[in-house]
């Protein structure tokens, strides 16, 4: 973004009221700018663009993962320079100077992945952009996807933004040998997250550790509604103000990956239901090679969700959704009640 100022204001929202810092420039103006310099880039006349726009309500909007698959959209592979500039800088309209970094690491890992199998499925160019409806209409919204990456972004009337659902990976979550070795892509999401569990008292982890096992995978996957779980683990209240501490700041480290209005808007949501809120942990309870683990973090409207067990456990799944809100459904829900029209 190029605004740096941030102050903090209300934003009111189709009735609903959120706290946030604003910007000068607001992170929507600046995505459907950087969207529209992208489309200029490929051309119209180009037939690259049929595989950048598609229609908002094109069920593809729904069709992510975070697997080496096929996928729709113009990848960087097919980009020209210019292009490739101006996909970048829409990028940075929705992820932070932090998210943006982590998401050039997870990109790296690829040339690793590629040097361990020789397989053309890792290519750290295949990695894919593409535009639902057109951008500062409204409604539309756009996605950044490919192995270990799926970052979607929806924008309605011009005033909001969903940025669900959102996943980053690693394999390797640290790199052990060759020229790339001790990269740690998502470093803060793992090192926080041991750092809340080691201050736990034994009588806080008989709740907290819900299994000694951990799933080999995020629970929710690459589902179209995230479903809430289970209704376990530590809650928000019966923490020491140390911990409450602890654990706002591991949610603030996977809310940041966005430009600092958008993570400022989640962190206001988290924090308006602090009670609803229940850390859990599934696994191994030390760090420790092939020591697979899990840990979710879920409050009434939010779910956020870590597993590092494939692998040896040195292979991280990390997904942030919104139980009302991935694809903008609560945002399009609200505009749609105040202001009918046609879909």
């Amino acid at each position: 973004m190029t605004a740096t100022r941030l102050i903090t204001a209300a934003c009111v929202v189709f009735g609903a009221t959120y706290v946030v810092d604003a910007v000068q420039t607001r992170p929507e103006a600046e995505m459907a700018k950087a969207a529209n310099a992208l489309i200029a880039a490929v051309g119209r006349a180009d037939p690259a663009l049929s595989k950048l726009l598609w229609k908002f309500e094109d069920e593809e909007r729904f069709n992510w993962h975070f697997i080496p698959r096929e996928r729709k959209g113009l990848p960087l592979k097919e980009m020209t320079e210019p292009q490739r500039q101006a996909a970048t800088a829409l990028l940075k309209t929705g992820l932070s100077a932090s998210g943006f970094s982590r998401a050039e690491a997870i990109r790296s890992l690829e040339d690793v992945l590629f040097a361990q199998s020789k397989s053309p499925t890792r290519d750290r160019e295949q990695y894919f952009f593409t535009i639902f409806g057109t951008p500062g209409g409204d409604r539309w919204g756009w996605r950044y996807e490919g192995h270990h990456l799926a970052q979607n972004w929806t924008i309605v009337a011009g005033k909001a933004v969903a940025t669900t659902p959102a996943f980053f990976g690693a394999n390797p979550a640290e790199v052990m040998d060759g020229p790339m070795k001790g990269t740690r892509a998502l470093k803060g999401e793992a090192d926080l997250g041991w750092a809340l569990l080691g201050t736990l008292s034994d009588e806080q982890r008989k709740t907290a550790v819900v299994s000694a096992t951990a799933p080999n995978d995020i629970l929710t996957m690459n589902s179209r509604k995230a479903a809430m779980q289970e209704n376990s683990g530590l809650t928000f209240t019966s923490l020491s103000q140390k911990q409450q501490v602890m654990l706002m700041e591991l949610i603030g480290e996977h809310a940041n990956a966005q430009v600092p209005a958008l993570a400022a808007a989640r962190m206001a949501r988290v924090k308006a239901n602090t009670g609803s809120i229940r850390f859990a942990w599934m696994g191994a309870t030390a760090p420790a090679p092939g020591a697979g683990h899990y840990y979710r973090i879920q409050g009434v409207s939010f779910l956020i969700e870590y597993d590092n067990t494939q692998n040896r456990a040195n292979h991280q799944h990390i997904v942030w959704r919104d139980f009302n809100g991935d694809f903008g459904d609560d945002l399009l829900a609200m505009h749609y009640a105040a202001s009918p029209h046609q879909r």
